[in-house]
């Protein structure tokens, strides 16, 4: 055999080992965890602690804490459910490919969170429930799921040493927005209170004195003179 012929039997088995790489369903989910690449899966079963779907033929599992950001009641009602997962562990030696939807999930969220940020402006006024108190202040739900803080100076009008003088949690409140920094909304009560104040206070009316009481004035003032 010729250099020529050793050569192309060479490139040959080289291109017949890359196929077959390849062709490994391993490997591909290993590409699949360093890509980052985004599965639509079909969960096909329920086991011990999570659930199990198929990548590329191989038994993949899901964690419980990795199928949801929140705690999962009934792991049943997930059965036969399409979810968006990640591979974020792929060893063949021990036959363990582990899946999460948790990553995708966050990611989701913090895109709708932005969304729905950039649509709150200062000034505006919302309605919200009390979700917390802590010693600074009041966390508030507002209406459209975000949460914002009301300081403790931004509560009353009056002077208070804790929260819970005026606040309970679930109480209904009108908060008005007066500031967003680094995705923090900060919101006030007591703005509204001193905006309702001032549109309740009377207008003080300036009368003016009839021409008859200046004419008598004038008339007492000189009569009072003595030339």
């Amino acid at each position: 055999m010729d250099n020529e012929q050793l050569m192309e039997n060479t490139e040959s088995m080289a291109d017949y080992e890359e196929h077959f790489d390849d062709a490994n369903p391993w490997n591909i989910v290993k590409d699949y965890l360093e890509k980052g690449t985004v599965l639509h899966v079909t969960i096909e079963g329920i086991v011990n602690g999570g659930a199990i779907a198929m990548v590329e033929g191989i038994r993949g599992f899901i964690p419980a804490s990795r199928l949801s950001l929140s705690y999962i009641e009934d792991l049943e009602s997930y059965l036969l459910k399409e979810v968006d997962v990640k591979v974020i562990e792929a060893d063949q030696a021990q036959g363990r490919l582990i899946l999460s939807a948790r990553e995708i999930l966050r990611e989701q969220e913090k895109k709708a969170k932005e969304e729905l940020l950039a649509s709150v402006k200062v000034g505006s006024v919302l309605k919200g429930k009390v979700e917390s108190l802590q010693t600074y202040g009041a966390f508030i739900r507002l209406e459209n799921g975000l949460s914002g803080l009301v300081h403790i100076s931004q509560i009353s009008t009056q002077r208070i040493k804790s929260p819970d003088q005026v606040l309970k949690v679930d109480d209904e409140v009108d908060v008005k927005v007066i500031g967003i920094k680094e995705g923090k909304i900060s919101l006030s009560i007591k703005a509204l209170m001193e905006e309702k104040e001032s549109e309740e206070e009377p207008e003080e009316k300036i009368e003016l004195p009839k021409s008859e009481a200046i004419g008598t004035s004038l008339g007492d003032l000189f009569k009072n003179l003595k030339l």
